[in-house]
């Protein structure tokens, strides 16, 4: 009877154990419906407000996070790229690739209040909080504008060598940005606007999604030959680099969990857990849709978001397919935890 009592206890701990890990398993979880058509590219989420703000063609969708109910739409002339919020101030911006230009927007009523001029084809964007600037990554012009959120006012220029993608700051005054042209990560100090150190991402290429780690100081480079590179953001070195899939164009990090995604273009989402600060493993590659290339972190509720749709074929000059009018949509994925 007692070996048959411990053999129990022992199927059941596994049982449970199997159950655990498959509940714990990321998966798709919920998909946010939006039928204007047009393109896209990152997504950003606003916690505090309980707010997604999608690009989507010429216009910011804003959505409720949890329930994806409509709140708004922020209308622009140009393509939308990036949205970066500054809460304190009430204010948004968002990057307007083929009009050189920042649009900032109130957060109450999403009336454009300014159009701040930038470099050519502004894309990716960030607020650093330590500056108290918000910073537009010009990817044509190959250099980065820094704006005073309190006047709209662009105060600085930083040339690069190459193609700016992505940028994120340590909270201490270094801009970490991914030059894609060059295959290398460029540091700016953000208090005197000057790039002080040029760092290769060799084995990776082209890198276009970036996150930082500040309490380990590891930046995260999500690369164009499928590889994620962990780099020490105190000196440059290649820490490791992790399989990830392809097309990714942008990185995410979850600080409470210590766990970096990769959101790939093909169809996965490559999930990571950072063990240490040298130590990291690929814990899941969940099935997402194509086109699921950029994302959003909820550090509050630990959900993840993922812009999408369907596609048509592509057609000769176009850098991807063009999206079916009415197909747009974003994915919702949890962890389960």
């Amino acid at each position: 009877m007692k070996k048959i009592t411990i053999a129990i206890v022992l199927l059941s701990a596994v049982i449970t154990s199997v159950y655990a890990q498959k509940k714990a398993a990321y998966h798709v979880s919920k998909t946010f419906h939006i039928k204007s058509s047009g393109g896209y590219d990152y997504i950003t989420v606003d916690s505090a407000s309980d707010r997604l703000y999608v690009s989507h063609g010429n216009q910011v969708n804003v959505l409720n996070k949890t329930t994806g109910d409509s709140i708004g739409v922020i209308k622009s002339d140009k393509d939308v790229h990036g949205i970066a919020i500054v809460s304190q101030l009430g204010k948004g911006y968002i990057t307007n690739g083929s009009a050189a230009s920042v649009a900032v927007f109130d957060l109450k009523t999403f009336k454009i209040l300014a159009h701040v001029p930038t470099g050519m084809f502004a894309d990716g964007i960030l607020y650093d909080d330590y500056s108290k600037k918000v910073i537009s990554c010009n990817g044509k012009s190959k250099n980065m504008t820094f704006i005073d959120p309190a006047t709209d006012k662009a105060v600085a220029t930083v040339q690069l060598t190459g193609w700016p993608e992505t940028a994120a700051s340590d909270g201490k005054g270094k801009i970490y940005v991914n030059n894609a042209e060059k295959s290398e990560i460029d540091v700016i100090d953000a208090t005197t606007y000057k790039m002080v150190n040029t760092w290769p991402i060799a084995p990776g290429k082209s890198a276009s999604g970036l996150a930082i780690d500040r309490n380990t100081m590891r930046l995260f480079a999500g690369c164009d030959n499928k590889l994620l590179v962990v780099m020490d953001a105190t000196n440059g070195k290649v820490v490791t680099t992790l399989p990830i899939g392809d097309e990714c164009d942008a990185v995410g990090f979850d600080k409470k969990l210590k766990t970096v995604y990769s959101s790939n273009g093909e169809g996965t989402l490559t999930v990571i857990k950072e063990l240490s600060a040298n130590k990291f493993t690929v814990v899941q590659n969940l099935k997402t849709k194509a086109g699921a290339r950029t994302i959003a972190v909820d550090q509050v509720t630990h959900l993840l978001y993922l812009p999408t749709g369907k596609f048509g074929p592509k057609k000769a000059g176009e850098f991807r397919p063009s999206l079916i009018p009415g197909t747009f949509e974003v994915l919702v994925v949890s962890s389960g935890l």
